[in-house]
């Protein structure tokens, strides 16, 4: 039967250091300073003992474009050929249903990912394709298999 007076531990006790008692008046600490007080649990990245950061010190220059950057998603022709019959329509809903593109959010808060079709692989199906953005090859395949593609004007 369990009872708290005759449990076991489990593992090594931790050392508690800064206590007085037989390591000395500084208990292995050193001398004053931040280190050797309570709660000291390290000073984070980028600390330099109270002094201006090297981040801080330098200029900050340039742009980022990650704000305003289009978030594509890829999907090549070859997956449109084993997932899709002839005559159906590819949208962005389609592929989200059948898990090849995932909705991501884009940076701007609006509807979320663009999808762009390339042509890596062989397209023989009737298709019918609403994307964003194709590259030129991807197009004349399209076409050439009897199929349509449907591209969104940017504004």
């Amino acid at each position: 039967m369990f009872q708290l007076s005759t449990l076991v531990s489990s593992g090594k006790k931790r050392k508690r250091i800064g206590r007085g008692g037989s390591r000395g008046g500084t208990s292995g600490k050193g001398h004053k300073g931040q280190k050797a007080r309570t709660g000291h649990h390290g000073e984070g990245l980028g600390f330099e003992g109270g002094q201006m950061p090297l981040i801080r010190r330098l200029p900050k220059r340039g742009f980022k474009n990650t704000l305003f950057e289009a978030n594509y998603s890829i999907v090549n022709l070859e997956q449109l050929e084993q997932l899709f019959q002839s005559g159906q329509e590819v949208t962005k809903e389609s592929l989200e249903e059948r898990g090849i593109v995932i909705g991501k959010k884009s940076h701007k808060g609006d509807k979320g990912f663009k999808l762009k079709i390339l042509a890596n692989g062989l397209l023989t199906k009737k298709l019918i394709v609403h994307a964003d953005a194709a590259s030129q090859a991807a197009i004349e395949a399209i076409e050439k298999a009897g199929g349509k593609i449907h591209l969104t004007k940017e504004s």
